[in-house]
């Protein structure tokens, strides 16, 4: 008989941000009260599931997003790099609040190639990345279930990849929300569904995006 397999990729909780920095990967970014709130939702939602591996970016707002879920499974955390955030160019840059960003000229000529994309890690790197760290995982969890936290552009990514669309696409329109799972599927090594929930849903009304989300908010 077939064995099947589930991967879920869990998007961090909301990130502790006043300033409105695009953080990427920078370090010292940890969830806010409401991150860590829907952090400890996801892990009600997942007790009971038979997740047998919970991995994580090594990114400090994933680890704490982590943290509840290994806890009431009993599982240990284990930290992948290749689960991180994806690189961009304006890291460190303010982009909430009405920020400089759109205001430079120097910075337009990162905005060139909407497909790769000019402003940071190529997108089809970022799916070979997590299409890797989702094999080991469902080689290590088969017949059971995995948990990987990550963001949302490496998720987002690389549900496209799965469901056969194309890479590039606007920022602002991505169905991955704050503390998210977007669950793949497979029976036996083929991908047979990809699924899509929002556990903490109920906290996320008037979130305003975060990351490279908000980037591309400031230029709507």
């Amino acid at each position: 008989m077939t064995e099947t397999t589930v991967v879920h990729l869990l998007r961090h909780g909301e990130v502790d941000n006043p300033t409105g920095v695009l953080y990427g990967r920078l370090p010292g970014y940890h969830l806010s009260e409401l991150g860590r709130r829907m952090a400890e939702t996801v892990a009600k939602a997942v007790t009971g599931r038979d997740i047998a591996v919970v991995w994580s970016s090594p990114m400090e707002r994933a680890q704490e997003t982590a943290e509840p879920s290994a806890r009431a499974l009993g599982l240990e955390i284990g930290l992948d790099e290749r689960l991180t955030e994806a690189a961009n160019v304006f890291q460190g840059v303010r982009v909430g609040g009405g920020g400089p960003l759109f205001r430079d000229p120097r910075r337009y000529r990162h905005f060139t190639n909407p497909f790769r994309p000019s402003w940071g890690e190529p997108y089809i790197e970022v799916v070979a990345r997590m299409k890797s760290v989702i094999d080991d995982a469902r080689a290590q969890a088969r017949g059971h279930e995995a948990l990987l936290v990550s963001h949302q552009l490496p998720i987002w990514v690389t549900r496209l990849a799965a469901e056969g669309r194309r890479l590039w696409h606007d920022p602002r329109r991505r169905q991955c929300a704050l503390a998210s799972l977007t669950s793949f599927t497979f029976e036996g090594d083929r991908l047979v569904s990809v699924g899509y929930s929002e556990p903490a849903g109920a906290l996320l009304r008037g979130t305003p995006p975060q990351g490279e989300a908000a980037l591309f908010k400031e230029s709507g």
